[in-house]
């Protein structure tokens, strides 16, 4: 009986669209959205047909015309009857869609997308605060307090203090009652928060200095001073932003 043939030896490893994951179609839908974040595909030029498209990643017209259509629904194509689908301009990207973001960040040397994001947050967190300190009751103060006092404790452990770090933001959002906000921010929070380049350097230093941020921002909620807390939350996330940073590049956009 003659031994089956090993096929494998020398064999390139397949691309990942052609290991047939459940979805094919986001599959396909992620390795496009990288190729336009990166300008493989330029804004204002066409998509490669759909012929080509089922050629390259070896599915049928079905699976590429719905990660044509998932694209739309992402801002970065417009089909367009007898143009073909064409690339849309930045701009009119969606920035909180987690591909999009994902690949923006990943090919954003200058870091210009984080300071974005870190401005975005600032200003929401800092009207949450400012509100926040209108209405908490006493049983968010005392929260509030108790988690800072804890994460006193945790300075030496980077992992847990970062965990009661975001539970305290999320403790003050709750506090202000503005669903939407706290809703972007987490959001994107959620898509950065285990990336090195968004956390940055941590060390016992680093978690002493963030807390005594935190406690500034306890305290004037704590005394219902609401421009006090927004400013206090403002400088916070702004200092805590220019240390991870590490000093990479110009942080002009994060001057006001």
């Amino acid at each position: 009986m003659t031994a089956p043939q090993d096929t494998t030896v020398g064999a390139q490893a397949p691309p990942a669209w052609a290991q047939r994951p459940t979805n094919l179609a986001k599959a396909i839908t992620a390795e496009l959205v990288q190729r336009i974040v990166r300008g493989q595909h330029q804004p204002g030029t066409p998509l490669p047909p759909e012929p080509v498209l089922c050629e390259t990643f070896s599915v049928s017209r079905t699976v590429v015309r719905e990660a044509v259509k998932i694209l739309q629904e992402k801002g970065l194509v417009q089909v367009r009857q007898g143009s073909g689908t064409m690339v849309r301009p930045p701009t009119a990207w969606n920035m909180l869609d987690e591909l999009v973001l994902a690949a923006t960040i990943a090919d954003d040397d200058s870091l210009a997308i984080l300071d974005d994001l870190v401005v975005t947050r600032r200003l929401l967190e800092s009207d949450m605060a400012n509100v926040a300190a209108r209405l908490a009751t006493p049983e968010t103060v005392e929260q509030l307090g108790a988690q800072v006092d804890r994460m006193d404790e945790l300075v030496d452990d980077h992992e847990s203090y970062h965990e009661h770090d975001r539970a305290f933001h999320d403790t003050v959002m709750r506090a202000s009652g503005n669903r939407i906000a706290r809703g972007v921010v987490r959001s994107l929070e959620s898509q950065v928060v285990n990336t090195a380049r968004y956390m940055g350097q941590t060390d016992r230093e680093l978690c002493i200095a963030s807390n005594r941020g935190h406690r500034r921002i306890y305290e004037r909620i704590a005394a219902h001073d609401p421009d006090g807390a927004a400013d206090a939350m403002f400088t916070h996330i702004t200092e805590a932003w220019l240390v991870r940073r590490s000093g990479q590049g110009d942080p002009t956009r994060l001057v006001r």
